[in-house]
């Protein structure tokens, strides 16, 4: 029986990443899918801020996804998804914040903004910010097929959600992630193949019809 229990959203990025995290590892898990728009009245006494992914394990609740994906790396150290080297272990967490600090909200605000002059705006903050990784992670010599080169690591298990939800951009507000950024598009390729991404991903059509409530006309 699964010692670990996720509360998990099928179309959130975040908790993507938690379960794609369990999936990689080859944890097993007991899966409770929350409704995020009609939450269940108990959820609260789980999740004190209302969010997806949370864990229960060994009696303790954990939540936020890159705090969870960290204690799972700790819990579960095969096969690695952290770098042994200190400095290397600090680049996966400075990208885990760029995404979190730097791409989350230009893709989001992109998304949703109504007003056409703030989406213009939001539009060339979410470009910027992609040509940002495109430069500096993907530049100095990268020769991939991930984040880090030939290792999959914690970064990569951070930015594939965005990326499989870069399709709603291109549909909803013609902006094109890829354009432009071969290194990025050839990382996306590779996660594409990996089990794991298999497991946890959508299609492009399931994350148009599930986020059509939330898209601005």
């Amino acid at each position: 029986m699964a010692d670990i229990e996720i509360f998990s959203a099928n179309a959130c990025p975040y908790a993507q990443r938690t379960r794609f995290m369990l999936t990689e590892k080859g944890v097993p898990f007991s899966l409770t899918e929350i409704d995020l728009r009609n939450k269940p009245a108990w959820f609260k006494d789980v999740s004190p801020y209302g969010k997806v992914p949370v864990i229960r394990h060994r009696g303790q609740v954990i939540y936020e996804s890159a705090i969870i994906n960290e204690y799972l790396e700790e819990v579960f150290p095969e096969p690695p998804l952290m770098p042994r080297d200190p400095a290397e272990r600090a680049k996966v967490r400075i990208w885990i914040d760029y995404a979190n600090a730097r791409l989350a909200g230009p893709f989001f605000y992109l998304l949703i903004e109504k007003d056409p002059a703030k989406r213009a705006q939001h539009a060339k903050d979410f470009i910027a910010a992609i040509a940002f990784v495109e430069e500096h992670a993907f530049g100095n010599g990268w020769t991939g097929p991930y984040w880090l080169g030939k290792a999959l690591s914690l970064a990569d298990l951070t930015y594939f959600p965005y990326a499989e939800r870069f399709s709603l951009l291109e549909h909803y507000r013609g902006v094109d992630a890829f354009a432009g950024n071969t290194r990025l598009k050839r990382w996306f390729g590779a996660m594409l193949e990996r089990p794991a991404a298999k497991a946890t991903g959508n299609s492009r059509a399931f994350y148009i019809e599930k986020y059509k409530d939330l898209v601005a006309a």
